[in-house]
This record gives structure tokens, C-alpha cells and sequence, in this order.
């Protein structure tokens, strides 16, 4: 499938208002025409120094930055990009206040209760509810968009928690990416190893110094992880993010086996603080015993006997013997945020994240040049990286547009939250119960802070085999969960929620009641489309409407045409009942969010 077929199933589709058959056919076929929409023999990105362009001439590029820089492109958002440089507009978002915390709306809605009945201490659920709430309705979108990328990076796990009090975890986790984008990453670094939710994540909680007479070892999981994913790599980099070689032309590796065994011994002696725990008996037998959320939101406690008093030897660095464990973490963290490995390592994935899958060299180096030093002397601000990411040339130039090498495949969960957030997505009863939506088959194939491991969704450097990329030695990250099934399951799902919204059961109630009666369920979460339904009879508009705002104008016209055939072949009017108008507005928001030039974000 490439662009030109996709052109024909809209074609085919204008005997069929809503769209299933061309959707559906579309799903089967969508793999591979993503792939060619992103791939081209010898594609070569364009490289401009410095920061040329500085502001949007038109609507469409100030849509384009906004998809970047956000979740979605309103009018008054594209305006307001307008009457402002990039750096103006994205300097007043960095100004913004922090929104309501992910925290402090679980309490909002009695989550932090300790009951019998609802049970919120042991259940994922309202995690996921607060997450998406946070991702559809945060007025301080930018920062929510960096700390949703940061959760990429910096991955705990929903699905991983299996402790009292996990939603409430997994909310202080997300709300310390939030609070911690745009400051610095390395106190971003300390607040990551010492947060509970990561603890338990990867085994830091409960970690203990070497035992001789009994064979115990300190665990090496956060101390492998923290090197392998969280700063330097497996490889040594170049500025670029190129990888070095010995003289043997082989790579460089980072860090060795004994490496992780030594600084595995500094994050050893910790554990939750239950300090200011107050407990609560449950069960009608009194058998169990809950205790408060305190302690999800403190930094782990260091027991100081239970922490390792050898000499650590790793990367160069050496921490003597009977250190304590805080001067031992300070020294520790301090040597992996000066590895020069970290700059082009975080960068380069940060790029991934917003921008593109494949960013130059220079690209990757100016990021990391930012990163080593943000023109203050200040390494690590990033505040300064996202700005350098977000206005670079190779991200704000025209070309592109054209280059099949630029670009990244827009991730299903940033797909869904595009959509609420642009047509106004509202929760009549504040329930905002969406949940877990990882099944490829039904649903989206991806949830947020729901990865599948510490690894992340997808590999930074997944390449599709036996595709044109993979002779490009192109990578294309989110492809790694891509299948037919998860094209065919997203279409279907996003077919009935475009049009109806999502039904909940009991949106009037904070648990998750599955087999009630209750008189208010139904569609509690749904989009108002309102100028968008004042458009409706006017296909032509509606669809160029939706171009912009979901693709910042890069539906080519042939394709526009037929989706407006297509949108005609049932006959509506001013007049028309509000019904048959939203079928329409669904059926062409449907079509726009199935198009390869919308799935592929340029």
C-alpha cells in the first residue's frame, strides 16, 4: 500500500458513508503502506544549521509545531503560535503552572479511601483513570506532553506494581516526570531511583548489603537499568550518537558485568518510609491490615546497616569504603550524569519522541551540545533540550515534508488523546473512566504508563524486517507494535468511541462496577464537536477543517477530494437533524485518523 492506493480505497469508500469498508480494507493493508509512507531508497534528511526558521508563516505550520510540541492544534493555539516566535509561544508554555497533580485527583475522587467494599488499595484501575484524565484535560499541555515521553524513558509500569496503594504510586511517579520536565536531569535522576513506585519497579525496595554466611548478593536490577537505559547505553556515542569503535572497528561498550556488580551496592538499604504510616484493620475477620498512602509519595528510606559499606569501582569512579548511603548515591549519580554518553543518549530518544524516528547526526549533536551545556555553563537543563529539540531546523523546515526518511509513526495513545482533546472531550459525570486499552486486537494496543516492560513499548532502535527501511538501516520505533490485528483492533475501536464516545457503567461512582443497572450509564466520555457540526453539511469545509487540525495540512487533495465524495454520497443540509450531521463528522474525523498522512507525523 502506498499513498496512491490509499487515494483509491477512499474512492471505493463513497458508496459507503461511514466508511467501514474503505477503514477495514485500509486496516488488512495499513502495515505496509505505513511503512512505505515512511521509507524511500537512499532518503537523506536536509540539514540547515542554526534555528532559521523562527515562526509560522501559515495555520499549517503552527499545526505542525503544536503536534509536536502538545497533543492537539485548537484555533486559538494555532493564532496564538502565530502572533508569537516559536520560542516566544514555547517559552510561556514552560511558564505555566503546574496543572492539578495526578495526586491530588485521585483524593479528589475518594480513591485514597480505605474500604472493604471498593478495595481502591489493591486495584490498578483508578490508576489508569487518573493518567488519562491527565493526558485529556491538563491545561499545561506542554509539560504533560514532555512527561509523557519522559514515561517512555524513564519507564515504570502500571501493569508491573503489585502492591497496596499502586495507582497512587504510579500517580507520584507521573506527577514527578511533570514536576521534574523541565528542570534538571539530574535531579530528575535522584527523584527517579528514589521514588517508591521505581523501588519496587526494579527491586531497589528492599535491597540489602552482601551476606557472606548466607551467600546474599545486593540486587543488580536498578543498577544494570539505570546505566543500560536510563543514562549511557550500552555503547559508547559520539556527540552525534554515533557509536564509537576500538581499533578493531568493534563497538565500544559502556560499562562491564563487574560495573553493575559494584554499583549495585550503592542502592542497597532502602525501602518504603512507612514512618508516617497509620494503619487500618479490614477484612470481617480482621485479618489484614492497610496502611495509609504516605508513603507513595516519600522518597524511599536508607536503613543505614542494611547498606553496603565496600568499596564501590565503577566507571572510573571510586566511592571508599564505610561511605554512607547518601554521600554513596550522590557520587554515583553524579558519575553517570557526567558520562558524555548521557547527552547524545537521551537526546536522541527525546527526538524520537516528539519529532522524528531518524534525525541527522547534526541534528543529535546539537541536542546533545544543549544537553552538555545550555549557554549558561549548566549541563543537563532541560527546559533548554526540549526548546533546542522542538525549534531546531530539522524539525521546523519544509523539507520535511518531502524527506520519506523524516517523520515518526504517531503512537496510538497519542492518537486518542489528539482526538479528545481536539474535539472537546468532556466526562458528564467526572468519572473519566477510561482504562486499560492495551489489547491490540479491541482497542488501542497501548495505554499509557502500561508498557510492557522496563524496556518500553518499542526499541529506540526497532527496524521492520524484510522492509525498504531495513535496507535504509532506518529505524522505525513504534512499528514494534504494529500488526495487522493492531491496525485492524484501533480502526474498530476508534470507529464506535469517534462516534459515541466511550460508555461507562457507573459514571456517577468512583469504583468499577461492571454488571450495574444503574439509570446514568452509558456514553459519560464523548466529544462535542461543535464547529465541527456547524460544518457538517459542508463536506468540502469539514474535511479541511479536520486536515488541519489533525494533520497540520498534509492530506494531499487528491485524497481530500474522495473523502469529500465519499462524506456526499449521503445527501445533508443545514437543516439536517444533529443524528445524521454527527454521522457525518464521525465518518470524516474516522477517515482523516485511517489516512497514512495522519498516522505518519511529519
Amino acid at each position: 500500500m502506498t499513498y496512491e492506493d490509499s487515494d483509491t480505497l477512499a474512492t471505493e469508500a463513497a458508496a459507503d458513508p461511514v466508511a467501514e469498508r474503505w477503514v477495514q480494507r485500509a486496516a488488512l493493508s495499513g502495515v505496509a503502506g505505513l511503512l512505505a509512507a515512511c521509507s524511500t531508497p537512499g532518503g537523506r534528511l536536509l540539514q540547515r544549521p542554526g534555528q532559521q526558521y523562527s515562526r509560522a508563516n501559515t495555520p499549517e505550520e503552527a499545526a505542525r509545531f503544536l503536534l509536536q510540541a502538545q497533543f492537539s492544534a485548537s484555533d486559538a493555539e494555532i493564532a496564538a503560535v502565530q502572533q508569537h516566535t516559536y520560542a516566544d509561544w514555547l517559552a510561556q508554555q514552560f511558564d505555566a503552572p503546574l496543572g492539578q497533580t495526578g495526586w491530588d485527583w485521585l483524593n479528589a475522587r475518594g480513591y485514597g479511601q480505605i474500604d472493604n467494599i471498593t478495595r481502591y488499595f489493591d486495584h490498578f484501575y483508578p490508576g489508569d483513570y487518573m493518567v488519562w484524565n491527565q493526558l485529556m484535560t491538563a491545561p499545561d499541555a506542554v509539560r504533560k506532553r514532555l512527561a509523557l515521553a519522559l514515561s517512555e524513558f524513564f519507564v515504570v509500569s502500571l501493569t508491573g506494581l503489585d502492591f497496596a496503594w499502586r495507582s497512587h504510586a504510579m500517580a507520584h511517579y507521573w506527577d514527578t516526570l511533570a514536576r521534574h520536565a523541565l528542570g534538571n536531569f539530574r535531579d530528575l535522576l535522584e527523584e527517579v531511583t528514589l521514588n517508591p513506585a521505581m523501588g519496587h519497579y526494579l527491586n531497589t525496595k528492599g535491597n540489602q548489603k552482601e551476606n557472606a554466611a548466607t551467600g546474599r548478593v545486593p540486587d543488580e536490577n536498578y543498577a544494570r537499568e539505570v546505566m543500560q537505559l536510563f543514562t549511557i547505553g550500552l555503547v559508547q556515542l559520539n556527540p552525534d550518537g554515533s557509536e564509537k569503535t576500538g581499533a578493531n572497528g568493534q563497538r565500544l561498550e559502556t560499562y562491564t558485568q563487574s560495573d553493575v556488580t559494584q554499583l549495585a551496592r550503592v542502592f542497597t538499604g532502602y525501602d518504603f518510609d512507612q514512618r508516617q504510616n497509620v494503619t487500618v484493620v479490614i477484612d470481617p475477620e480482621g485479618k489484614r491490615k492497610v496502611g495509609n498512602t504516605n508513603f507513595a509519595k516519600q522518597h524511599m528510606a536508607l536503613t543505614a546497616n542494611r547498606h553496603s559499606e565496600q568499596e564501590v569501582r565503577f566507571l572510573g569512579t571510586t566511592i571508599a569504603p564505610k561511605t554512607s548511603g547518601a554521600d554513596a548515591l550522590k557520587k554515583a549519580l553524579d558519575t553517570l550524569f557526567q558520562h558524555p554518553n548521557v547527552g547524545p543518549f537521551f537526546g536522541k530518544q527525546m527526538i524520537q519522541r516528539l519529532v522524528t524516528s531518524n534525525p541527522s547526526p547534526a541534528y543529535v549533536a546539537r541536542v546533545s551540545a544543549v544537553f552538555a551545556d545550555n549557554g549558561a555553563g549548566v549541563r543537563g537543563d532541560l527546559r533548554a533540550v526540549f526548546a533546542a529539540i522542538l525549534l531546531d531546523d530539522e524539525a521546523r523546515s519544509p523539507a520535511g515534508l518531502s524527506n520519506p526518511q523524516f517523520g515518526r509513526l504517531r503512537e496510538p495513545m497519542l492518537r486518542l488523546v489528539q482526538w479528545g482533546r481536539t474535539f472537546g472531550i468532556a466526562s458528564a459525570q467526572g468519572s473519566w473512566k477510561i482504562g486499560d486499552l492495551s489489547n491490540p486486537a479491541t482497542q488501542l494496543g497501548q495505554s499509557p504508563l502500561r508498557s510492557p516492560s522496563v524496556f518500553n513499548f518499542f526499541r529506540p532502535g526497532y527496524v521492520p524486517p524484510a522492509t525498504q527501511m531495513a535496507a535504509n538501516g532506518a529505524s522505525a520505533p513504534e512499528f514494534q507494535i504494529v500488526t495487522e490485528s493492531s491496525v485492524a483492533g484501533y480502526i474498530n475501536y476508534l470507529q464506535g468511541v469517534v462516534r459515541n464516545g466511550i460508555y461507562v457503567n457507573d459514571p456517577d461512582l468512583p469504583n468499577n462496577v461492571s454488571n450495574s443497572k444503574n439509570p446514568k450509564a452509558g456514553f459519560d466520555i464523548k466529544a462535542s464537536y461543535t464547529t465541527e457540526m456547524t460544518l457538517a453539511h459542508d463536506a468540502k469545509a469539514l474535511v479541511a477543517r479536520l486536515n488541519l487540525l489533525l494533520c497540520a495540512g498534509q492530506l494531499p487533495a487528491a485524497l481530500q477530494a474522495r473523502m469529500v465524495t465519499a462524506l456526499n454520497a449521503t445527501p445533508l443540509n443545514a437543516t439536517s437533524p444533529p443524528d445524521k450531521r454527527l454521522d457525518r463528522v464521525a465518518a470524516a474525523v474516522l477517515l482523516t485518523m485511517a489516512a497514512p498522512q495522519y498516522l505518519v507525523q511529519k
